[in-house]
């Protein structure tokens, strides 16, 4: 069993954390808001009083954080205060050229690092069934595929450093367009007099089938499980649909690809968010579609 330091212990990072220990894992924790520290505790993690008292003695380094610029402050404050050997990890969603400068930290030092954001949302967190999407070397990927385990249901290795982040801006603006899609649909249908349930019959057997339908059904009932149906409150918030889907913009304006539908569903969460929903569920978006202003 490893000893591990997990800095980013917010609604993802704690039960990432918490499985880890569940596993058998030593895990030493830290995070800036303080109730996150209380939850973590309760879970069987040993706060830590800094990220450089957590790590001094870790074999693993795990962070979780917001955005690309706390995860290379991260990585500079404590890459020459790790031992010898120990691996980093970075599962936070952040833009790809911020990934492969945090792979470049962990180099000059002599450290293996992956990149290796997440899908599945809270309760993929909760229930261990996250989908990692790795980048780095290939001995990297090796050491940091056991340690991955106890929070996954499959674990990808996408290709060399950045090639994580890159698959999951790329996933999810497939994610953002196709919840607008199956949103719009569900709305023409009311507008046409057929049923939600009618529909979904329909679209989960034939060619509009997708995860944001069958799994995730922006519509109470046809799906139990969806957000749905607890009034859309968050498995996966609007706020962060709109993180990805401009990270992913970005990263189209980089490479001079052309993502129009891309480009179009991030103007639309925009608007959704800036209507004050950003604590919503994104699948919320239905009811924007609907010309709801609240």
């Amino acid at each position: 069993m490893a000893s591990i330091a997990f800095i980013g212990l917010g609604n993802m990072g704690n039960p990432m954390a918490a499985n880890l220990v569940k596993a058998g894992h030593t895990v030493l924790g830290f995070d800036l808001v303080t109730e996150n520290l209380e939850i973590a505790a309760k879970n069987g993690v040993t706060v830590m009083a800094s990220a450089a008292a957590a790590v001094k003695d870790a074999d693993v380094v795990i962070t979780m954080l917001p955005a690309g610029k706390h995860v290379l402050s991260v990585y500079a404050d404590i890459a020459a205060k790790v031992r010898k050997g120990a691996l980093f990890i970075d599962s936070s969603t952040i833009d790809v050229d911020s990934a492969r400068k945090a792979h470049g930290i962990a180099s000059e030092h002599g450290l293996l690092s992956i990149d290796a954001p997440v899908s599945g949302g809270v309760g993929g967190a909760e229930a261990g069934t996250l989908t990692f999407m790795a980048g780095g070397s290939a001995d990297a990927f090796a050491k940091a595929s056991p340690i991955l385990e106890p929070m996954a249901g499959r674990v990808v290795h996408c290709g060399e450093g950045g090639a994580g982040q890159a698959a999951k801006i790329c996933n999810n603006m497939i994610l953002g367009i196709s919840m607008i899609a199956v949103g719009e649909a569900f709305v023409l249908a009311e507008k046409l007099g057929l049923s939600h349930q009618a529909l979904f019959d329909v679209a989960s057997t034939s060619s509009g089938q997708c995860w944001s339908l069958t799994s995730y059904c922006p519509v109470p009932g046809p799906v139990p499980a969806s957000p749905a149906n607890r009034d859309y409150k968050p498995g996966f918030a609007a706020a962060l649909m709109l993180k990805d889907l401009k990270l992913a913009q970005e990263a189209a304006q980089s490479a001079g690809a052309a993502t129009p539908l891309g480009a179009e569903a991030t103007q639309l969460y925009t608007l959704f968010n800036a209507m004050g929903h950003d604590s919503t569920d994104f699948s919320g978006i239905i009811n924007f579609l609907r010309g709801k202003q609240s």
